[in-house]
């Protein structure tokens, strides 16, 4: 008899040949017989023929009821592992501490928090809280159900405490991204002498994403080596992730090359995407190229990742290349992979949106990230009817939005200045829950902004947390491009003094208040201490909107000096600033030489060519006017037009200058001749005198 239980224990991969000979031997009758065949089957999935063989089982005990109880968890079934736990009970059973941690373990799966509840007072009822495995099933329970602060009760009045239960207390408040708690517990785990696990430090990492704690990046990797977990795979490709966060991609690098014998996957793709990371996309392709010779066969987060790299001008063709590879690796199937591509091709031309669409029609099935990739296409390329268009399409079907379809369709209503429609997605925002979240909540406060309601906008700013850069950047912006940059100032320094973080899209806010307002001084200042006392090193749209502050101050020699003092080369922004510094200042001369340039690196750019042109006008330089419309024709370049519109029952009304195409133009033009004899007999009245550019303006405008 002892001799077959053996057998059983350590041959029940042929499960059901051994049940049949138990069967033939009438061991079955054994309940160790019976168990061990009981969990061969559970262990193999076959739950129905497992719990068939429990029911006929004539003796059960407590470990015949853990054994089915394990099997449902283990299959996501936590209805029936539940149902067992009742049964357990109502027929006597006791539970042990195996009973409590599978149970629960299903609890922490499912999220089933009222059931925990109950689990934690049948455990203090029969006793069971000082046992170690209990205890950490229970803590692992309440931390994985969001209930941090519950696992913490549990874990400090635990007698024994493992690496397992150390961990799972580090790994909760990792999850709420408590990083004092984290590291405090990380700390005493050391101290009380618990083991440290590469489990304990992976998740420790995950919080060390800034570049403020690039030195304690440093530490804790001594640490690691102290410790002897340098070689863990699981460990290194944390700590390249984090070496990356924090800014130091040296050390990233380091951390890859230095471990290439742990490398996994995963490794391959945490360099790939550190590179991504820090907008070194041609190393990012090398690494992608360099993986598959070492025999990595890149998986659906390598591809997502390079197809990013595609999305610079100067890498598109490299899209379409790896595009190729993953038609022809047969995975442009996989939604997330289609995803990727719909939002490379979104971000690449306007001729490459057909490309777009058409791959969004293939993908099924959709998800709402394919939706979004095109509404936030469309309105990245200006698109803005379509944008519109397409979300509404995207509601009809049923597709949960989130704060990226409606950040892009507010910035579409903003373009187009439909604030009527723009209060409807406001009401969506609010039903949908998204009114706080930081994206959202900018998109509103432009849009608000550029429809010209500055008390909306600060509205909205108000009822949103203070903590993100991004709502303090818009309403700033809001009120510098409106004139009012005392109260751009007054938030910029709220911002300082409430700890926020600054970004270098608060410097370009607060540098646009000061060009709007001519404070050169107070601009000039905020140039030299923005490096220096903020940390935030300029960048060329900072140049940009000095230019201009200088440009419109008519200091025309602090502009040349400061062109001369970019570390970097100036892009077509810069030199189309440096263009209209030169129109304010009426220098025809650097005009000229700036528009060569301009005309030689962008010849197809509209705007040098128009803003030239005035100056030879303004100036009486006709030959060179003559010449510049000459060139003009011979590169087929025309001006385009200014337009205006008006919103009328939710459908916006587009003009140009001597527009005849709108279908009500008669109307239009039958009003505009009544108002044009009500401002002459004004003009009779009161001898009120309209000059020929006012003229011009109310045609346009109106026409």
């Amino acid at each position: 008899m002892r001799t077959l239980r053996l057998v059983v224990k350590s041959c029940f991969y042929e499960v059901p040949s051994l049940h049949c000979y138990a069967l033939k031997l009438g061991t079955i009758e054994s309940t160790y017989d019976a168990n061990v065949i009981l969990s061969g089957y559970t262990k193999h999935g076959h739950l129905k023929i497992a719990h068939q063989l429990f029911d006929e089982m004539s003796r059960r005990d407590t470990v015949s009821w853990n054994t089915m109880i394990a099997g449902y968890v283990n299959s996501g079934s936590f209805g029936l592992s539940w149902d067992l736990l009742i049964d357990m009970r109502r027929r006597g059973f006791a539970a042990d501490e195996y009973t409590f941690g599978s149970i629960l373990k299903g609890v922490a799966s499912n999220g089933e928090f009222i059931c925990g509840e109950q689990l934690h007072s049948m455990v203090i009822k029969v006793g069971s809280q000082s046992d170690v495995y209990t205890a950490s099933s229970l803590l692992d329970m309440y931390a994985k159900c969001g209930r941090i602060e519950d696992a913490y009760s549990v874990f400090k009045i635990m007698p024994n405490r493992s690496s397992v239960s150390w961990n799972a207390m580090i790994a909760g408040f990792v999850e709420q991204a408590d990083f004092e708690t984290a590291f405090e517990l990380f700390d005493g785990m050391g101290k009380e002498g618990a083991k440290i696990q590469d489990g304990t430090v992976a998740p420790v990492l995950t919080l060390l994403n800034d570049p403020d704690y690039v030195r304690l990046t440093i530490q804790l990797h001594s640490k690691i080596i102290r410790l002897g977990l340098s070689t863990n795979n699981i460990v290194c490709n944390a700590l390249l992730t984090s070496y990356s966060e924090c800014g130091s991609l040296e050390y990233a690098e380091k951390m890859f090359y230095g471990a290439f014998d742990v490398h996994d996957l995963v490794t391959w793709n945490s360099m790939l995407g550190a590179y991504l990371l820090h907008n070194k996309e041609s190393l990012a392709f090398k690494v992608f190229i360099d993986m598959q010779l070492f025999g990595f066969e890149p998986d659906i987060y390598t591809y997502t990742s390079v197809v990013r790299a595609c999305f610079k001008e100067a890498h598109q063709l490299y899209g379409k290349c790896v595009h190729c590879l993953i038609i022809k690796r047969g995975l442009e199937s996989s939604t997330a992979i289609a995803n990727a591509l719909i939002a490379m091709y979104m971000k690449s031309t306007e001729k490459a949106v057909a490309d777009a669409l058409r791959l969004f029609e293939s993908i099924d099935p959709k998800d709402s990230v394919s939706w979004n990739s095109v509404v936030t296409g469309f309105s990245q390329f200006g698109l803005n009817e379509d944008a519109i268009k397409f979300f509404g399409k995207m509601r009809s079907h049923n597709y949960g939005i989130d704060h990226y379809s409606l950040s892009a369709v507010l910035r579409s209503c903003a373009d187009l200045a439909a604030l009527q429609l723009g209060r409807q997605v406001h009401v969506l925002t609010l039903k949908s829950g998204f009114e706080t979240n930081e994206h959202v909540a900018g998109s509103l406060i432009f849009m608000y902004t550029k429809c010209g309601l500055l008390d909306d906008a600060r509205k909205s700013f108000e009822e949103t947390p203070k903590d993100s850069p991004i709502t303090w950047n818009f309403i700033i912006f809001g009120y510098a491009q409106h004139g009012q940059g005392k109260i751009a100032l007054e938030l910029f320094h709220q911002m300082t003094e409430s700890k926020v973080k600054l970004d270098h899209v608060t410097f370009v806010a607060v540098l646009t208040a000061c060009s709007h307002m001519g404070w050169v001084e107070e601009g000039r200042n905020v140039l030299k201490t923005m490096e220096s006392k903020y940390g935030i090193p300029l960048r060329m749209e900072h140049y940009a909107c000095a230019i201009d502050m200088f440009g419109r101050a008519g200091l025309l020699g602090e502009v040349k000096s400061l062109v001369k003092s970019m570390p970097f080369e100036p892009d077509i922004m810069v030199w189309k600033t440096i263009l209209g510094a030169c129109r304010s200042c009426g220098d025809v001369e650097y005009a000229t030489e700036v528009a060569n340039h301009l005309l030689e690196i962008a010849p197809q750019e509209h705007c040098s060519y128009v803003i030239l042109s005035e100056m030879y006008v303004r100036l009486k330089k006709w030959e060179e006017k003559a010449n510049l419309t000459r060139l003009m024709r011979e590169r087929g370049i025309r001006k385009v037009p200014g337009s205006s519109w008006i919103e009328i029952n939710n459908e916006a009304h587009a003009f140009n200058a001597e527009d005849n195409c709108h279908p009500n133009v008669k109307e239009i033009y039958d009003t505009l001749e009544g108002i044009t004899k009500e401002i002459k007999m004004l003009k009779d009245a009161s001898n009120l005198e309209i000059s020929v550019e006012e003229w011009a303006v109310l045609n346009g405008c109106c026409g």
